[in-house]
C-alpha cells in the first residue's frame, strides 16, 4: 500500500512537471507529428529583412533588462539547448557534484537561487529545477561573478520565462500588425523543424498563444491572420535579460527578431508607467500581518498574511480610474501566489484615515528579505498557518497568532502568553531562554 502511495506520488509531480513544461512550449495549428521532408530552417540562420530603426516605448516600459548583478532570488527560466549546447554541458548536480548533459535538461525550468564560491574557489550561479527538485549550477569559466555579471554572456541555454509571462499579461488575444515579411511556421510536433514564410507587411493579426522560443530570442509569439485563419509566429527578444547578445548583434542579422521590428502595437494595449515597473521582480516583505487573495486549485480565499513574510513582486496592475494597482506576488517559501490591492500614493493614508492605512505600500511593505531565514521550513509552515508548538521562539509565536492580550510572568524566568479564543483561553508557555515549553487552553 505504501508502495502504491509513493508511486503514485511521483507520478502526479511529474505530470505537473510536464504540464509546466508544456505550458510554454506552444506551436502552430496544422503542425505536424512526423519529421517533414521539406528543407526547414531555423529563426537563428533566416535571411534578415531591412526594418526601420526600433521603436522604445512599449518594450522599455514593459520588459525591464535584468542584469546577473540583478538578478533575484526566484527568477525563473527555461533550458534551451541550440545545436552546440548538445555537445557540451552547461550545469553541475550540486548533489553528485557531475556535469549533466543539457539534453536530459532540455525543457526543464530553473529557478535562480543566488550566486556562491565552490570549493575550489570558482565562482557558481546556482539553480533549482522546478522540475525534479533538484540543485543545480553553472560555474563561471572564469574571475568572479562581480566580473562576470556585467557582461551579456550570461548563463548558457537558459530562457528568460518572466518576459514570457509578462508578454502574455499583455499581449494574449491583442491585435498586432505585422512590421516585416518574413515570419515562420511550425513543422515538427516533437521538435523544432519551421517553415518560412512571407507575410504582407500591415497585415493586422491577432496573438493566439505566447511560450517560449530560444535563449537568444525567448519570446515566441504565435499570431492568426483573422481573413485567412492561417497562423505564423516570430521568436522575439524583449529585455535582452541573459540572451547572450551584444547590442551591435541585434543590430545586424537579427534586427527583425527584436519585437518592434516585427510587430507594431496598436493603442489600448497594456502598458505599465515606470514607476511602478521598476517595483517588479524586486524581493519584498511585510511589516505587518494583513490579509491577501490566494488563488489555486480554481478557488479563490482571503488568507491572512503574517509579519515578515517574504515575497517577490511578480506583476502590478493600475486599476482604472484609481490611485490603487494589484500586485501580484510569489511567496518565496512556497511559492504560492498572492494578490494585493495597495496604493503607492500616501495621501490621506498614512494617519489611517478610515482605516486604510495598511494599503499603502511605503507603510506594509520593507524591501528586501524578512527575519526568519533562520526558521526551518515546518516552522515557517505553521506560522502561515497561525499554529505554534513547542520549541517556537517567542518572535515566530508573535508571527503566527499575533500579540498576547495578557502576558503573566512566573518564577524562574517563565512567561505565560494568553491569547483569547472564541470562549477559551489559549495560553503558551515560554522558559527563561523565550522559547515554548507547552501550549494548553482551558
Amino acid at each position: 500500500m505504501m508502495k502504491r502511495m509513493i508511486l503514485t506520488a511521483v507520478m502526479a509531480m511529474s505530470i505537473m512537471a510536464v504540464m509546466a513544461q508544456d505550458s510554454y512550449i506552444v506551436k502552430t495549428k496544422n503542425v505536424r507529428r512526423e519529421t517533414p521532408t521539406a528543407v526547414t530552417v531555423t529563426a537563428e540562420s533566416a535571411t534578415p529583412a531591412e526594418n526601420s530603426s526600433e521603436p522604445q516605448n512599449f518594450v522599455t516600459k514593459n520588459f525591464k533588462y535584468r542584469s546577473m548583478c540583478d538578478w533575484q532570488q526566484g527568477m525563473r527560466f527555461m533550458v534551451i539547448p541550440e545545436k552546440y549546447d548538445l555537445i557540451v554541458s552547461t550545469f553541475y548536480d550540486l548533489a553528485t557534484g557531475k556535469e549533466v548533459a543539457n539534453g536530459k535538461l532540455r525543457h526543464k525550468i530553473m529557478v535562480y537561487k543566488n550566486h556562491t564560491i565552490g570549493a575550489n574557489g570558482r565562482d557558481r550561479v546556482n539553480f533549482v529545477c522546478q522540475d525534479d527538485n533538484r540543485s543545480y549550477y553553472f560555474e563561471l569559466p572564469h574571475g568572479s561573478f562581480d566580473d562576470y555579471c556585467y557582461g551579456k554572456l550570461g548563463v548558457p541555454t537558459l530562457a528568460y520565462l518572466d518576459d514570457v509571462d509578462r508578454a502574455r499579461e499583455l499581449l494574449m488575444g491583442k491585435t498586432l500588425i505585422t512590421r516585416q515579411p518574413i515570419f515562420y511556421i511550425d513543422t515538427q510536433f516533437d521538435g523544432d523543424g519551421v517553415e518560412e514564410i512571407k507575410v504582407a507587411e500591415n497585415t493586422e493579426v491577432v496573438v493566439k498563444a505566447i511560450g517560449v522560443g530560444t535563449r537568444k530570442f525567448p519570446v515566441k509569439i504565435i499570431v492568426e491572420d483573422p481573413k485567412t485563419g492561417k497562423e505564423f509566429f516570430q521568436n522575439v527578444v524583449l529585455s535582452r535579460t541573459n540572451n547572450g547578445m551584444r547590442d551591435d548583434e541585434l543590430d545586424l542579422d537579427n534586427k527583425k527578431f527584436v519585437f518592434l521590428n516585427s510587430f507594431d502595437v496598436l493603442d489600448g494595449t497594456e502598458i505599465v508607467s515606470e514607476e511602478y515597473y521598476n517595483y517588479i521582480g524586486k524581493t519584498i516583505f511585510t511589516k505587518y500581518a494583513t490579509e491577501m487573495v490566494s488563488k489555486g486549485d480554481g478557488k479563490i480565499r482571503k488568507v491572512r498574511v503574517p509579519r515578515l513574510t517574504e515575497f517577490i513582486i511578480d506583476a502590478i496592475h493600475p486599476q482604472v480610474n484609481s490611485n490603487y494597482v494589484t500586485m501580484t506576488l510569489t511567496e518565496a517559501e512556497s511559492r504560492r501566489v498572492y494578490q494585493k490591492d495597495v496604493t503607492f500614493v500616501n495621501e490621506n493614508i498614512a494617519g489611517d484615515i478610515d482605516g486604510y492605512k495598511e494599503d499603502y505600500f511605503g507603510y506594509l511593505f520593507g524591501l528586501g528579505e524578512g527575519k526568519l531565514r533562520n526558521s526551518t521550513p515546518e516552522t515557517r509552515a505553521m506560522i502561515r498557518q497561525g499554529r505554534v508548538a513547542v520549541g517556537m521562539t517567542d518572535e515566530e509565536v508573535e508571527l503566527a497568532l499575533g500579540e498576547p492580550e495578557t502576558i503573566v510572568s512566573g518564577s524562574n524566568g517563565r512567561v505565560d502568553w494568553i491569547y483569547k479564543r472564541s470562549k477559551k483561553l489559549l495560553i503558551v508557555q515560554f522558559n527563561n531562554l523565550r522559547k515554548v515549553i507547552g501550549v494548553k487552553t482551558q
